[in-house]
């Protein structure tokens, strides 16, 4: 695949699309139906030669716009990009390795986040390391407890 092609048309129509296809009427509603599974599967999922993540993500964001829920968007990325850097949950012992998973995974989280969220999710991602969830943490979707002390949602 050619990352160009994602681009070609109007990928947003197509991305909309295939999202219909699948029987679903947004692509929240699709994203919501698969918990915890990275951008770029859902993507793949989508249109394995002509969708890409960052696309999922853009669209994901503008129906949370629409809907004041981007606390709850914001949460959600967080949740994919666990379960892409760290699958079997929260390290057990944080040695050099499993530092550097949740390190980009975070990382990942804050680049992904809208400027309305930076601070949060940077204050969110030091209590993270500052006070560790139990070993094999997991969270399964936005709405995980721990998640939801962390950035609680404060849309009217």
């Amino acid at each position: 695949m050619t990352a160009g092609r994602s681009w070609q048309g109007n990928w947003k129509a197509r991305l909309y699309a295939r999202v219909r296809e699948r029987g679903f009427d947004s692509l929240t509603a699709f994203a919501e139906s698969r918990p915890a599974v990275p951008l770029d599967q859902l993507a793949e999922e989508l249109g394995k030669d002509d969708i890409v993540g960052i696309q999922v993500m853009s669209g994901l964001l503008a129906e949370a716009e629409r809907r004041r829920q981007v606390t709850r968007f914001v949460r959600d990325v967080l949740v994919r990009q666990l379960a892409e850097s760290i699958p079997d949950g929260w390290p057990v012992k944080m040695d050099r390795e499993s530092r550097f998973a949740v390190a980009a995974a975070l990382g990942c989280w804050y680049a992904d986040t809208p400027e309305t969220h930076k601070e949060r999710v940077e204050q969110a991602g030091d209590a993270l390391f500052a006070n560790p969830p139990p070993a094999g943490w997991r969270p399964l979707g936005p709405d995980d407890e721990l998640l939801r002390t962390l950035l609680p949602d404060e849309e009217a």
